[in-house]
């Protein structure tokens, strides 16, 4: 077992009821002075913690958390990434004194999570987006062709997927204009530009890349999570009637390309190694490199969507998760990687939206509405069949097993109006 992951553990640091942060999580993400991880509601510098020499037993370069991005820290290896939360725990368990008893050293790198502005934790070199969810792509499917074949016939041999636009993924809080392009209106056969009149949410994760390949070498299912350092929650903001007119051949371009938002705490693979479960059967058999090494290549972690017109109390539209996805992150990378296609440290390859088997669990408001048809309806009469100029949105994620809960925080953005 990961001595950091121990469900025993308690620190010296309080920690609220149901926090996303206990001590067994240990995060990381990037603020304004560097690099920085949480427990609880306390932000903890670890740039700082290197100066003050907290860090001496770790081969590490000297100012590795001072950097803008994660990217240099991520590329020393998972081993340092073992070591470095290892060392956290150590610190913060709640027998040791080591800085606890250390007023001024506890001045100097630990802070309020009200005080500390979270920014992008890496520089995203790539981006891909999976189309991963059965669920998802049967509904779907079913609501724009024939529901006897709702699943193309790909679909269920390799995990379909598109590169997205790296430029526009932005952190939680970091709100975006309404896009623009070319739709058609209903009943007509010609295209007009405007604001697009159908914005929707996609419920989604992503994996970042730790460890990078050269042009031409592949990643096995085996060992694809060495390659994958972490974690984070994600919302690919849709324009579906941009998409619907754009899509054929090659798929989504300005529909999707304007903003992506993802939680600003890298959640560790290793943090999530407890919630392990078996992934769903596969049927027909894939080919022989996408089979799983193993059965729990699932993650037992509960998402939720809120959304929140203006002068509007949130409402939960959403409660999904994470396992019911039908090709895993080891598949995902591993088919990523079969051509030769090389990865780099900081790569960022989303899930695709995550639907499950029933209407409270479905990840988008086109699946929620079925295309508008039954809209979202709020307690004051207010409703919403695709998003409005002034909605906020949070995506909000944890795993929990026993008394431990792994948590991501949140992935929140707002809706202005078009430019």
């Amino acid at each position: 077992m990961i001595k950091a992951n121990d469900p025993t553990l308690q620190s010296w640091i309080e920690v609220p009821e149901n926090s996303d942060f206990p001590i067994q999580n240990l995060p990381f993400g990037m603020t304004k002075f560097g690099a920085a991880s949480i427990i609880g509601n306390t932000v903890i510098n670890l740039a700082v913690l290197q100066k003050l020499g907290y860090f001496l037993n770790i081969d590490m370069p000297k100012g590795i958390f001072e950097k803008e991005y994660l990217n240099d820290f991520m590329a020393l290896g998972k081993p340092v990434c073992r070591e470095v939360r290892e060392r956290l725990s150590e610190i913060f368990r709640k027998d040791n004194p080591e800085l606890r008893g250390n007023a001024e050293d506890r001045k100097k790198c630990l802070f309020k999570i009200e005080t500390v502005q979270m920014l992008m934790p890496v520089h995203i070199g790539d981006y891909t987006d999976f189309y991963s969810s059965k669920e998802h792509a049967t509904n779907v499917g079913t609501m724009f062709r024939d529901p006897k074949n709702a699943l193309l016939p790909n679909w269920l041999h390799l995990p379909v997927a598109y590169h997205g636009r790296a430029s526009s993924v932005i952190v939680s809080g970091q709100n975006f204009h309404r896009p623009k392009g070319q739709m058609v209106p209903p009943n007509s056969e010609t295209p007009v530009f405007g604001p697009s009149k159908a914005l929707d949410i996609e419920l989604e994760m992503a994996f970042i890349i730790g460890k990078p390949t050269k042009l031409g070498a592949s990643v096995s299912t085996k060992d694809a999570e060495e390659y994958i350092f972490g974690m984070v929650l994600f919302n690919d903001w849709s324009a579906r009637d941009i998409q619907r007119w754009e899509y054929v051949p090659l798929g989504p371009f300005l529909a999707k390309n304007f903003a992506s938002t993802i939680s600003p705490w890298i959640v560790t693979l290793d943090a999530l190694e407890p919630f392990r479960v078996k992934s769903p059967e596969q049927n027909p058999e894939v080919l022989p490199y996408l089979q799983r090494a193993k059965e729990d290549t699932a993650i037992d972690i509960n998402l939720e969507v809120y959304l929140q017109p203006e002068k509007v109390d949130a409402l939960k539209i959403c409660a999904s998760n994470f396992k019911y996805m039908y090709w895993s992150i080891d598949q995902q990378l591993a088919h990523h990687t079969v051509n030769g296609c090389n990865i780099n440290v900081g790569d960022m390859m989303a899930s695709g939206t995550i639907s499950g088997p029933t209407p409270d669990s479905f990840g988008s408001l086109l699946e929620i509405t079925w295309g508008g048809a039954n809209p979202i309806k709020f307690p004051d009469g207010t409703e919403r069949k695709y998003l409005q100029d002034g909605d906020t949105v949070v995506i909000k994620g944890y795993a929990q097993k026993g008394k431990v809960r792994i948590g991501f925080g949140e992935a929140k953005g707002k809706v202005l109006p078009a430019l």
